[in-house]
């Protein structure tokens, strides 16, 4: 009796019984992370809408300089959005600190102008 044409058995299981080593990550070394400063950008432009407006102008610029960072390295971080929802939330604190700055000169210019007639 001759084996040709039949298929070969499986190879035997590895030694020790255990399973093998897990797969490695598909992005190489554990894939994207977030960007250091994604958090706190978030935090600030959060702060910035519920009680201190001048950070609002922080989490804007710090914002712009991560997403920079971000797109020249598309690859390396992965939290872009978080780091935009903060970005524009910045912007937003930003524009009602400057409402709210008019708002103030015009309310002074009216004071002086009703003290003075």
């Amino acid at each position: 009796m001759s084996d040709y044409g039949s298929t070969p058995p499986p190879p035997p299981p590895p030694p020790g019984g255990g399973y093998g080593a897990p797969p490695p990550p598909a992005g190489g070394m554990g894939g994207p992370g977030d960007h250091p400063r994604g958090t706190v950008i978030l935090v600030l432009g959060i702060v910035s809408l519920v009680c201190c407006s001048p950070l609002g102008i922080v989490a804007w610029i710090m914002g712009n300089t991560a997403l920079k960072e971000i797109d020249a390295q598309p690859g390396l971080y992965s939290n872009r959005q978080i780091v935009q929802i903060g970005r524009i939330l910045g912007i937003v604190g930003t524009v009602i600190l400057v409402l709210t700055v008019i708002w103030f000169l015009f309310l002074g210019g009216l004071a002086t102008l009703s003290a003075n007639s």
